[in-house]
């Protein structure tokens, strides 16, 4: 069939136009889709909530570690998938939790979970409102700001730089490297082509954190690089490359995904007045309007898979090696599970969205995220609650991240508290 011109492995497409119109006729028409676009090789994408879980739900048969949970974005990027001309130490796969198949997967997602059970996470919001509230006394009094630049990724980049121990002098450096690995694609960001800046930016995170690590190794702390970098899995430690890559890991998830559930939900309230208004007349309505966000946004666009077997999904024949794509953005508007999907609805529920994936790679740090985006939330309404956009809404060109690289608004409440 056609998508209407989509290519769904051009990051362009997701800037600038609207992926659901493609979404939701591949639902309808071709749920399990046999997808052709720039890569050298094509691809099942799957856009059904069902059939999404069914592949989510079995990590042993569809696997994250063979070829990466990320679609290649380009050509260039594809290159060295394999492994093949790609030294050892600098592959993530097998190492890093999110790339990483059971029982492997299983014990680091053990030791590295503490600290985002619901208890810690609970703990840590006294310290994250007040980081949110001076966040807003800065660009309250001004009467606009890039909301993107100035709140929304300030937040979460305080909250997991903070739980890492990265001292405030590095995390703009931080930034720039998240931005690069994940936006590679984005002019906005490149250094050189998409693959030299995707590379750029991974090894300069995962070093910069092995440094750390290296130190922590000696004068361990509380923070999350020294659980990474003295943790033992059955009696031994891990191994460089995987605490390189696991603290880059976390770097990138504490940064890049929070960050635009907070700017996206916010762009919708405003497009939304009336859900807006709803929400800010009652604040019992916040639990559901997190969970609403996270739906509508889909942070992460898509997860990958590769089939370890052959097999069959809704009369579909998958081959092993197959890359099988999880379109989460479309599962969560899938009209059979979320009545009228195309509508945001702060007071939806039940909801449950997949925005965080789901079966054993459930994102580990689901808590710290809805706490993060429900004080962002709480914080602008009480204190710029006229906020509204003050120019062009810029989007990541990613197919992987649903990302709003700048988005400038306005206000007049000057950081006035309502109620």
């Amino acid at each position: 069939m056609e998508t209407r011109g989509a290519d769904l492995t051009d990051p362009e497409f997701f800037a600038t136009r609207d992926p659901h119109a493609v979404f939701k006729q591949l639902r309808a028409e071709d749920p399990v889709h046999w997808t052709v676009g720039r890569l050298s090789r094509g691809f099942w994408s799957l856009t059904k909530y069902d059939d999404l879980q069914q592949v989510y739900r079995d990590a042993r048969g569809y696997s994250s570690e063979r070829y990466g949970t990320g679609l290649p974005s380009s050509p260039e990027t594809e290159a060295g998938r394999d492994g093949q001309g790609v030294p050892p130490e600098h592959r993530a796969n097998g190492t890093m939790l999110v790339i990483t198949d059971p029982p492997r997967h299983d014990g680091l997602r053990r030791l590295f979970r503490s600290p985002f059970l619901p208890r810690p996470v609970v703990l840590m919001e006294s310290k994250a409102r007040e980081i949110v509230r001076e966040i807003i006394d800065e660009v309250a009094p001004a009467g606009r700001c890039d909301f993107v630049l100035d709140v929304a990724t300030r937040l979460p980049m305080a909250i997991i730089c903070e739980m890492m121990g990265i001292p405030r002098a590095d995390w703009s450096s931080m930034f720039k490297w998240g931005n690069m690995a994940l936006g590679h694609e984005d002019p906005e960001f490149q250094v050189g082509n998409a693959a030299d800046t995707q590379r750029q930016g991974f090894q300069g995170l995962a070093d910069f954190c092995f440094k750390l690590a290296q130190e922590r190794r000696r004068h361990p702390g509380s923070d999350l690089i020294s659980l990474i970098a003295n943790g033992e899995i059955d009696g031994k430690k891990l191994t460089d490359s995987e605490v390189s890559f696991n603290c880059q890991m976390f770097v990138i998830a504490g940064l890049e995904t929070t960050r635009n559930a907070i700017s996206g939900g916010v762009l919708e309230l405003i497009r939304t007045p009336a859900q807006f208004a709803r929400l800010a007349m009652n604040r019992a309505l916040m639990p559901t309007a997190v969970e609403e966000i996270l739906r509508w946004t889909s942070p992460i666009t898509h997860i990958m898979r590769t089939a370890m077997r052959d097999g069959e999904i809704r009369g579909r024949k998958v081959r092993e090696g197959d890359w099988v794509v999880l379109w989460n953005a479309s599962a969560n508007r899938d009209e059979e599970v979320f009545p009228d999907a195309d509508r945001f609805d702060v007071a939806r529920k039940p909801n449950y969205h997949i925005a965080f994936g789901f079966g054993e790679h459930f994102c580990l740090g689901a808590h710290l995220a809805r706490l993060e985006l429900r004080l962002a939330l709480d914080e602008v309404i009480r204190r710029i609650p006229d906020i509204e956009l003050d120019g062009e809404v810029k989007r990541l060109s990613s197919n992987l991240v649903a990302g709003i690289k700048h988005m400038p608004v306005r206000f007049k409440h000057g950081g006035r508290q309502v109620a």
